[in-house]
């Protein structure tokens, strides 16, 4: 077990590393494999970052505009669109996406409602108030759209890529490559697209800092398992999920089974021993009588895991822990990790 003195030891280490590795970065720049995934953490940090991202492919996509600068050729997973000028009239099609754009102090115009969810994420509802609903995330109502004349429209390929001929014909509109993982990289990409790169850079390296307190407040190097109820699956996640990331900023480990570069691994409740860690997150997706939840957490198997003798195996937010996907969810996620782990 580490103290908290080593855990900021490794914290020293894992700054001096990113800097230096910040400079071999600047004489490769354009060398990294765009069709790569890699976990987080895995790029550097430039410039005055201080925080490092997950994807090489969506850290590709992106202006090379001046900040603040239009008009704009931004560059996205579906080609490139032009921005004449900074948009006023937002239309977001994910969960991603209206973190980003309220992160970032942009109302949007317009904003499509989670597939199965009873409307908006509540941690962002007091920003809400009046915005109309254009659909759901895969069912989007383009009468809708049209009506409330955006002039910008964000999305990702992977929920919408049918309908982008569509879509940018109502509107200029910017699409990142997917969801997850790659949400700082979605962020910066919808900061550029606004012209809003100055804020989108301070606004992650205030989430670093943040993560970097997180890891100063914890005690010893516990292993953090993450377990999610879904209708017909139970989930452990892996590195290449928007907790995962997260997880990684802050410097905490995972067990065997779950470092590892993919979303996540599946178990069933014969299984679920192997979600067993120091700690144990667990949260449900839907309706739980869809999901094994109630059948894991009333078996003997559960009960016999070391996390929950120990009594550290918590429900966590499925709202922020796995869907919020953007830079107020990750700080929302960041306190909770303190309260739970800190002074353990």
């Amino acid at each position: 077990m580490f103290s908290r003195s080593s855990l900021r030891t490794r914290a020293s280490v894992r700054v001096a590393l990113v800097a230096l590795a910040t400079v071999f970065a600047a004489t490769a720049c354009g060398s990294s494999d765009a069709g790569s995934n890699q976990s987080g953490n895995t790029d550097v940090a430039t410039g005055g970052r201080l925080f490092a991202t997950a994807d090489t492919a969506t850290a590709a996509l992106g202006s090379d505009a001046q900040p603040g600068e239009f008009p704009r050729t931004v560059t996205h997973a579906l080609g490139e669109t032009v921005i004449e000028k900074k948009p006023e009239r937002v239309i977001v099609l994910d969960g991603g996406e209206l973190d980003d754009v309220l992160s970032l102090g942009i109302t949007p115009v317009g904003i499509a409602s989670p597939e199965g969810a009873a409307g908006q994420p509540s941690y962002l509802a007091d920003k809400l108030a009046g915005v109309p609903d254009v659909g759901t995330t895969n069912n989007l109502n383009l009468e809708a759209i049209t009506a409330l004349q955006p002039d910008l429209i964000l999305g990702s390929k992977l929920r919408a890529d049918k309908l982008y001929p569509q879509l940018s014909q109502i509107a200029p509109t910017v699409f990142g490559i997917r969801p997850g993982f790659p949400w700082k990289e979605n962020f910066l990409l919808v900061a550029d697209t606004l012209g809003e790169e100055t804020k989108a850079d301070a606004v992650l390296n205030d989430y670093q800092t943040r993560a970097n307190e997180v890891r100063d407040s914890i005690e010893g190097d516990p292993s953090i398992s993450l377990v999610r109820f879904m209708t017909g699956k139970t989930r452990l996640y892996g590195n290449l999920s928007f907790i995962g990331v997260i997880l990684q900023d802050v410097g905490l480990r995972r067990p065997d089974i779950q470092n590892i570069e993919e979303l996540a691994v599946e178990v069933s409740p014969e299984t679920i021993t192997q979600a067993d860690g120091d700690w144990v997150f667990y949260s449900t997706y839907g309706k739980t009588d869809t999901t094994a939840e109630a059948e894991v957490l009333g078996g003997p198997l559960w009960a016999g895991m070391s996390a929950v003798r120990n009594g550290k195996a918590v429900p966590v937010s499925d709202e922020t822990w796995f869907l919020a996907l953007g830079p107020t969810g990750a700080m929302i996620v960041l306190d909770d990790l303190q309260n739970l782990l800190g002074g353990q």
